[in-house]
């Protein structure tokens, strides 16, 4: 398993204590300034065809598909970095003791990572791992190693952040849709101007449905495009703690343990391959 340098931060503890906070002080406040905005007139108008016109709508279910294909995508990437989590358990380098790797235990090793990926699927942390070794193997380097390790995971940062563009696209298009249902309304809403027969009452009634055409669309894509960026944000950095894991588990089983003739003495423990 990866060895954590500091603590986790407990950021689910903290939102919990900022609503409690907030709740402690705006909750007294909004009932002694007598609850506005909820009188009985204004939750009389929420009508279930009230709600249907909000909620339902050419654009929010366009929204409402973007986002589930979105959010579809984030699980999909979610289960792939729990199951590259699992390649930590795997043993893929040495972790006894005070074991080092000679430039002749590179190829068993890596024979070894390639027969476990062939059972389990790839992983970023068995790439990584085994073109550090197939350079160590070549250079008898240490150094050259490490800086294999290094461009792997740029590499890695970058797959991760290429393979993210469709969310992104999708996190852009659902306010996209929500301001063309805005444009709708309004449009609708100024079109209304031209029609001199109807009695003023009605051209209020159609224009205000116009009106709330507009500001209903851009409500939903909003709120959806709010929790899809939480969703993005949360993922991004669940795959890069993923490759900061795989970087310090080579750093800490392999890099390490790398006996590099130019600079080391003749090691005096044993090797991996005699130690195994």
């Amino acid at each position: 398993m990866v060895r954590t340098s500091h603590r986790q931060p407990r950021e689910w503890l903290w939102l919990i204590v900022a609503v409690v906070v907030v709740g402690a002080v705006c909750v007294p406040l909004w009932e002694f300034a007598g609850r506005p905005g909820y009188d009985a007139d204004f939750r009389s108008k929420w009508t279930p065809e009230r709600l249907g016109r909000l909620f339902l709508g050419p654009e929010q279910i366009a929204c409402y598909a973007c986002m589930l294909w979105a959010g579809l995508i984030i699980l999909n990437r979610s289960r792939e970095v729990r199951r590259q989590h699992k390649s930590f358990r795997q043993e893929l380098l040495p972790i006894e003791e005070g074991a080092r790797i000679l430039p002749e235990d590179a190829r068993p090793l890596i024979r070894k990572i390639d027969q476990t990926v062939e059972r389990k699927g790839p992983s970023i942390l068995a790439t990584m791992s085994r073109l550090a070794l197939g350079k160590y193997s070549v250079s008898r380097s240490a150094a050259d190693a490490a800086e294999v390790v290094r461009v792997q995971a740029d590499v890695e940062q970058g797959r991760l952040a290429a393979g993210m563009a469709t969310v992104h696209y999708l996190a852009w298009a659902i306010p996209a849709i929500g301001f063309l249902g805005t444009v709708r309304g309004l449009a609708g809403g100024m079109s209304m101007a031209t029609v001199n027969e109807e009695s003023t009452a009605q051209f209020l009634d159609q224009a205000t449905r116009h009106l709330a055409v507009a500001f209903d669309c851009t409500f939903i894509a909003l709120a959806l495009s709010l929790f899809l960026m939480y969703l993005l944000h949360a993922i991004q950095r669940l795959e890069e703690s993923l490759v900061l894991d795989c970087q310090q588990y080579c750093q800490e089983h392999l890099l390490l343990r790398l006996y590099d003739p130019a600079r080391s003495e003749p090691p005096t423990k044993l090797s991996v391959v005699s130690a195994s």
